[in-house]
């Protein structure tokens, strides 16, 4: 297999010679060529030709911000991976690259105390990132989304399902855009509430959720330790702090810590999910979305034990079919569908058992 050729932009010296010699060190990566502004690295693509990109957000001339949209006209399905700083200045910026068609970020590193451990937090970050945005090559062309519905293996007709309580959702990679492609058709009257686990640094989360919010009908914040789970709001986990649903009395709240990272994640889906699957049992809904890694499996398999349901997304609709392949291919998504179907799915599931469902009958 050839190797996967990799063109970085970036404005610093210090930095792209930096990535080189991290990339060199893998024997499945190639730098193909650098370049210290957008302009440059644009003349650059059809020359060296590369399955991915790295692009720093902040440069002279011409930014990554500026670059996405020029580089997306010729080269709509190269994969972007951003190289932004951890500060609010970086999150604003790394999601209006999202927006604009980046596929990833990695965050620059800060307070890791020598060079050495910085070039290795990004080496642990960045690599599995283009490899899993580059499991063959860039240039294979992704299929058009599967429109069917495919059933794994329900564990139980529409009509034995029990009333959902709760909707929980675990992400990562691809996980912003397809969260807003989700809750953006929910109605404001969706009647449970959602918890989202999607694997983020602690400043991002908070932006998330405030993009989020501003984009869609329900409610949606970043969640704090002891938030009340309500009908109509979504609490996402924030980046560095597991996020476990408990119940306390009548109430059901959020308890957030920072016990050891699962998966390598912290927030980790599978420690919501399981303490999702504890307090809703059967009426707990799980959807695996896009991520590299298996990080929702167990939990997974905690919520159809206490007879919840999951449902995962599509190979075709995902960015990267990590999360929700580990979930299909372990036989515990009832439902595996395109991320435009996810919805109307979920609409259809808290619908069951309730007498009026006026929140889905225009949607």
């Amino acid at each position: 297999m050839r190797k996967i050729r990799v063109l970085i932009v970036d404005d610093s010296v210090v930095i792209r010679r930096l990535l080189t010699e991290i990339l060199a060190h893998d024997p499945e990566i190639e730098v193909v060529g650098t370049a210290a502004n957008g302009r440059i690295a644009l003349a650059k693509l059809p020359q060296v030709n590369p399955d991915l990109v790295t692009l720093d957000v902040e440069m002279p001339e011409l930014d990554g911000l500026a670059t996405l949209p020029l580089l997306r006209k010729d080269y709509p399905r190269l994969p972007v991976i951003m190289f932004s700083t951890l500060s609010e200045r970086g999150a604003v910026a790394t999601f209006d690259a999202l927006a604009r068609g980046a596929n990833d970020y990695v965050a620059k590193p800060a307070n890791v105390g020598s060079v050495a451990a910085g070039m290795e937090s990004v080496r642990v970050e960045l690599i599995p990132k283009i490899k899993s945005l580059c499991p063959f090559n860039a240039s294979a062309v992704r299929p058009p989304s599967v429109r069917t519905i495919h059933k794994i293996a329900p564990p139980q007709s529409m009509r034995q399902m029990q009333r959902c309580d709760a909707v929980v959702i675990g992400s990562s990679t691809g996980g912003p855009q397809a969260l807003r492609a989700v809750i953006k058709k929910l109605p404001a009257d969706f009647p449970v509430p959602i918890v989202i686990v999607q694997h983020m640094p602690a400043v991002f989360t908070r932006h998330l959720a405030n993009r989020l919010h501003q984009d869609c009908a329900l409610e949606v914040v970043e969640a704090k330790n002891g938030d009340a789970l309500r009908a109509g709001t979504v609490l996402i986990a924030p980046g560095d702090f597991h996020l476990e649903i408990v119940r306390q009395g009548v109430a059901v709240r959020t308890m957030m810590n920072q016990g050891p990272k699962e998966n390598s994640c912290r927030p980790a889906v599978d420690v919501m999910f399981r303490s999702a699957a504890k307090v809703y049992g059967p009426g707990c809904q799980a959807v695996v979305l896009t991520g590299m890694g298996q990080d929702g499996k167990h939990g997974a398999e905690s919520i159809i034990q206490a007879g919840g349901t999951v449902m995962a997304q599509d190979e075709t609709s995902c960015v990267v079919w990590g999360m929700p392949r580990a979930v299909t291919e372990a036989g515990l998504a009832s439902q595996v569908v395109p991320l435009d179907c996810v919805p109307g799915e979920l609409l259809r599931r808290v619908a069951i058992g309730r007498r009026t469902a006026t929140f889905c009958e225009s949607h």
